[in-house]
């Protein structure tokens, strides 16, 4: 089992949360982590650029509270090589060609995040780019997803919705038994933005072999995403409940147990 710790932006731009982030993660026993790397001047639609918005720096426009919370070529190496130093792996979802580059320079692991893997050039530069490919299918239709997987030939598929945090009714995740069948020769994961670990759970006893769940140090930080991560002690948590699951699910022959015979 893949634990992905989905730092994403609930860093708000200071490194020294990302580098708590990135400690927690490795004490909880997850295998990797993961911010969002963007350039904002290509990313951010221009009839969004000028909004203005309130943040914990003052009102400012998007643009410029994009261009806040994004971490810079000599502070990505600085987490990579904290990250390295306590042995946890870290990479990014990549938004664009710039960001692609960027991380391709220090980690061969990427991911496309859902929002672009209608992006085929994107998707397909992201290919050559890194060795191990991961694309996320949040608010995307089969056909759409089809053609990304044939674009890139991504290494792991991730079973995911969009909505933060995602209503229960929502999730859909019989899909990802429906994704095992179809995409058999890859490695199928689930990517979730609901509250708790449950939904985890019973995605890991549906067969996703990776689970990525966003992260946060309190769920009333600033932004947008901190409602639907789990804090420190769901975290630990998690790792522990996996653990028990699989021992649960067991074999697919039937034996009389040694707890059985007496």
């Amino acid at each position: 089992m893949n634990l992905i710790a989905e730092i994403g932006i609930n860093h708000n731009g200071d490194i020294e949360i990302c580098k708590n982030l990135i400690f927690c993660a490795k004490q909880s026993g997850f295998n990797y982590v993961k911010i969002q790397k963007r350039n904002p001047d290509k990313c951010v639609p221009e009839e969004q650029k000028n909004k203005m918005r309130e943040t914990p720096w003052g009102t400012m426009t998007y643009l410029e509270y994009k261009k806040k919370i994004e971490f810079n070529d000599d502070q990505i190496k600085e987490l990579l090589r904290y990250a390295n130093e306590i042995n946890i792996t870290m990479f990014a979802s990549v938004w664009d060609i710039d960001s692609a580059d960027l991380m391709a320079k220090y980690t061969k692991i990427g991911k496309i995040p859902s929002a672009l893997i209608t992006d085929l050039e994107l998707c397909a530069y992201s290919r050559e780019k890194f060795d191990t490919l991961i694309i996320s299918t949040g608010m995307s239709t089969e056909d759409e997803i089809e053609t990304c997987v044939q674009i890139c030939s991504p290494n792991v598929v991730m079973h995911s919705n969009s909505t933060y945090p995602c209503p229960p009714e929502d999730l859909n995740l019989r899909y990802i038994t429906w994704l095992k069948d179809k995409y058999s020769d890859r490695e199928i994961g689930y990517s979730g933005h609901e509250t708790g670990i449950a939904v985890s759970l019973a995605a890991v006893s549906l067969g996703a072999t990776s689970l990525e769940r966003h992260i946060t140090l309190d769920h009333n930080m600033w932004g947008t995403d901190h409602k639907s991560s789990l804090e420190v002690h769901a975290m630990d948590l998690l790792k522990k409940r996996i653990k028990d699951v699989n021992k649960m699910l067991g074999g697919t022959e039937k034996i009389i147990t040694p707890s059985e015979e007496p």
